[in-house]
């Protein structure tokens, strides 16, 4: 049964109610409030059923045959919702906006919140490591403008971006954001990507908020960015009900200001989650968060993702770092007070959003308890941080809320005594009540002489009076008793000054609920007010826990402080690759890194499972470390100022878009060799390996030589064609080196150590033996290889091996003597992909 096909007219009251709320929001699943349940109905009732794997019922609703309907209870919907949301589903709450009990007929409602991938702004459904962003991007033709926004922290951003997608995409994925608002005349194929490819949730609209909010982005010039932000701040507002009035002014971001890795790098470096398990740990993340609080943890992982290029801003991380390491005492007494915060920055999310309870202000309260002894702690280390204590806001939650009140709030228990006049006489009277009830029912007792007659209460017949059927009897007509109700063993009664004193009691119950709510309500305004100077001190308190945790990390690991040189020389002593160190249980071995200003590019050869991989890697992660101002894996470092890294690390096929793994080197390499500047880091682990030995081995010799000689970055490359280290002969900055590796009977024994010149062996079949092949292959092999390398060749270093099948003689092909002309040191890259294209088409035509 479909809602749009039924005959509106015949539709009961409550369900034209309902239907009319449906139609505007027909993109969202509806939980309608009725009684102590949310339920759904016709096709929302039919998908949640299946999506929820909930009995699917139906409901009378005027019409001849029931509507499909599912329900869940209210006090627990939050796991119901996570669940729709995560599948990419939005859901629409509608509440009852009047209170049954002084409405007559049909109750008011209406939809006071959509929540969907982006805008889950309740702790229970959050992560409290990450960020949760949404975004709106503006296609202007010529740039792109991405405006994005954490609900849950009130933080705001926009960046531009050149008009090329592969920026916005990484831009995109390297944020993490969850939901993206688009006007339906961005491109399909980006849609496409986007959603399919990277599962982001999509959103349509085409409007721009006027006339709210505009404080947000009252100090930014560019309209560019102001009608990004409108477009963003419309979807909020008014097609998701937020209340925004926690959000901070909108913050412009500059991507020069900082270290550029596009989304490859950050996944290959495993910077935030394993490559492997997609999981924080054994991340590099993992290793050094040893935040106290979920704000610092969020403020890290953002240092992580942006390192820095200012060298004073990285120094004077590297100071506190090391006035912590000296105050010990203090930096622990510090740290433990740190652990007393909550999550300031959701909680004032909690307090806008209006889903806030008593039990948050109590952790809001004990927050703030700590801030005076943390200003202290601060003030003494001589860091220059302004943090405000809020003392009024402390005093007020102390004041007001109960130590240990209800999680919702229309059970009463939330306001102290002392806090309210009026509420303190209701509460006398519902005591003084309560203790004439104890006092009427010893009373009666030896008035009647009924020894086992009890007062009690529920909400049905509320007081009563209760004898066992075995003394009614006793009960005469003379006390003006009125039967009620029957019992199986008992009987029971009410009583004119008992009714009388019950008014008065539950009277003054009803008015302490609906009192406390109203003064709960008034210090949430309160503190309301006070939101942005909340926040600022959220974000202190993340910088400060930020830098602790890069302290302890520096103490526990044995990291040193790096220094920065403009003077492109780079030298690393004893260098390792931390999380590794970590987790291995085999000692590990540290390496030096040295690239004085002459040289650009090391060229790394060695058996596989050797370290090559290892080496690179941690190299890279010695340089981020160092640029967001964090101590270093090493036992000395000297390093330049890294303006972007780019990774080529690992095989693996696109499978999504039907990419061979050739395909991606290309992409990867492409991107590196068109964007990277002399002050980037380039990592190319074993490039062409994805394509047939002489095709590989001329693009990688091609984009080593273009690398070395027209960008002049550093570069580690490690290869296993052996003859690339003849280049160190014809290129001055290109140095070979190779992981060490030794043959003991005939075992293969990895020394993991980097020494100077090249290697010419690569212990294949040795490795083959070490991951278990069956004997009689290894066997095998080996008197294979021997055969290949006893056999006379006339050119043997050149000869590509012809296995298990030999052609006689012919005459040299005009391929071959096309491939004798090519000078690989004069192409570019592409010029080189051209021609190897033109060679394939020489062979297919022969053929």
């Amino acid at each position: 049964m479909k809602m749009l096909d039924i005959d509106y007219n015949e539709l009961s009251p409550m369900m034209r109610q309902y239907v009319d709320i449906k139609k505007e929001h027909m993109d969202e699943l509806l939980f309608y409030r009725l009684g102590d349940f949310y339920e759904l109905f016709f096709e929302d009732g039919e998908l949640a059923s299946r999506e929820l794997e909930l009995t699917l019922t139906g409901k009378n609703a005027g019409l001849k045959e029931r509507v499909p309907m599912c329900g869940v209870p209210f006090h627990s919907v939050k796991p119901y919702i996570e669940k729709l949301v995560t599948k990419g589903y939005k859901v629409a709450l509608c509440e009852q906006l009047e209170d049954p009990k002084t409405t007559k007929g049909m109750v008011k409602r209406g939809v006071v919140q959509v929540i969907s991938k982006g805008t889950i702004v309740d702790l229970e459904l959050l992560n409290e490591h990450e960020n949760h962003y949404i975004a709106s991007i503006i296609d202007y033709n010529y740039l792109y403008v991405l405006c994005y926004a954490d609900i849950s922290t009130g933080d705001a951003y926009a960046v531009i971006l050149p008009h090329k997608e592969d920026k916005l995409i990484n831009m995109i994925c390297s944020l993490g954001i969850l939901e993206i608002v688009m006007k339906d005349n961005l491109d399909s194929a980006l849609i496409s990507t986007l959603k399919g490819h990277y599962g982001i949730e999509i959103s349509f609209s085409n409007e721009e908020l006027d006339n709210e909010y505009k404080e947000l982005y009252a100090g930014i010039e560019d309209e560019h960015i102001i009608h990004a932000m409108k477009h963003l701040l419309y979807y909020l507002v008014v097609k998701e009900l937020k209340d925004l009035s926690h959000f901070k002014p909108l913050e412009v971001v500059y991507p020069d200001d900082y270290l550029e890795m596009d989304i490859h790098t950050i996944r290959n470096l495993e910077l935030t989650e394993t490559l492997r398990m997609k999981d924080r740990t054994y991340s590099l993340l993992w290793l050094i968060d040893k935040t106290r609080t979920s704000m610092g943890s969020r403020k890290l992982k953002n240092w992580l993702l942006h390192p820095l290029k200012n060298k004073e801003l990285i120094i004077d991380r590297y100071h506190k770092i090391e006035k912590l390491n000296n105050e010990f005492i203090i930096k622990d007494k510090l740290r433990d007070n740190l652990y007393e915060i909550y999550d300031i920055e959701r909680l004032c999310a909690k307090i806008s959003c209006g889903s806030v309870n008593a039990r948050d202000f109590l952790q809001l309260k004990r927050s703030l308890k700590v801030l005076p002894e943390i200003k202290s702690e601060i003030s003494s280390l001589g860091f220059d941080y302004d943090i405000k204590t809020h003392e009024n806001l402390y005093n007020l939650l102390e004041a007001s809320i109960y130590e240990d009140p209800p999680v919702t709030l229309k059970d009463g228990y939330l306001i102290k005594e002392g806090y309210n006049k009026e509420l303190d006489e209701l509460k006398s009277i519902r005591s003084g009540g309560k203790d004439f009830i104890a006092g009427f029912e010893n009373e009666l007792r030896e008035k009647t002489g009924i020894k086992n007659l009890k007062v009690g209460y529920n909400k049905v017949f509320g007081y009563y009076i209760e004898i066992t059927k075995g003394q009614i009897k006793e009960v005469s007509e003379d006390f003006h008793w009125e039967r009620r109700q029957t019992l199986t063993g008992a009987e029971r009664y009410i009583s004119p000054k008992l009714k009388e004193k019950e008014a008065i009691v539950l009277n003054a119950e009803e008015k302490i609920i609906e009192l406390e709510y109203n003064l709960f309500n008034e210090v949430k305004d309160t503190i309301k007010k006070e939101l942005l100077l909340l926040k600022d001190t959220a974000n202190v308190i993340a910088e400060i826990d930020a830098i602790t945790s890069l302290s302890v990390v520096a103490e526990e690991y044995h990291f040193v402080k790096p220094s920065l040189n403009t003077k492109h020389f780079l030298e690393i002593k004893d260098g390792r690759h931390p999380v590794i160190e970590k987790v291995s249980n085999m000692e590990y071995v540290n390496n030096d890194c040295i690239m004085d200003e002459s040289i650009n590019t090391l060229l790394i050869t060695g058996p596989n499972m050797s370290g090559k991989s290892t080496y690179m890697r941690q190299l890279a992660i010695i340089v981020i470390l160092a640029q967001m101002g964090s101590f270093v894996p090493a036992s000395k470092a000297n390093l330049p100022i890294i303006d972007k890294i780019f990774t080529r690390i690992g095989a693996s096929d696109d499978l999504v878009s039907g990419e061979s793994t050739f395909m991606v080197e290309m992409k990867e390499a492409k991107n590196a060799i068109c964007n990277a500047t002399k002050d980037s880091l380039i990592l190319f682990d074993e490039l062409g390996r994805g394509t047939a030995t002489y095709d590989g081995m001329s693009l990688a010799e091609a984009i080593l030589s273009y690398v070395s000689t027209h960008i002049g970055c550093k570069t580690l490359f490690s290869t296993h064609y052996h003859e690339l280290t003849t280049l160190e002969r014809i290129i001055p900055s290109i140095k070979n080196v190779h992981v060490s590796a030794t043959e003991e009977e005939g075992k293969l024994i990895f020394l993991h150590k980097i020494k100077n010149g090249s290697i010419d062996k690569s212990y294949g079949i040795h490795v083959a033996k070490l991951a278990g092949l069956p004997d009689e292959i290894i066997n095998d092999a080996t008197r294979i290889l021997a055969n290949y390398e006893n056999k006379p060749h006339k050119n043997k270093e050149n000869e590509q091996i012809q296995l298990f099948m030999e052609f006689p003689e012919e005459k040299e092909s005009p391929v071959i003597d096309s491939l004798r002309k090519i000078d690989p040191l004069r192409m570019t890259p592409m010029e080189a992909i051209n021609k190897l294209y033109e060679l394939k088409e020489q062979l297919e035509e022969k053929k």
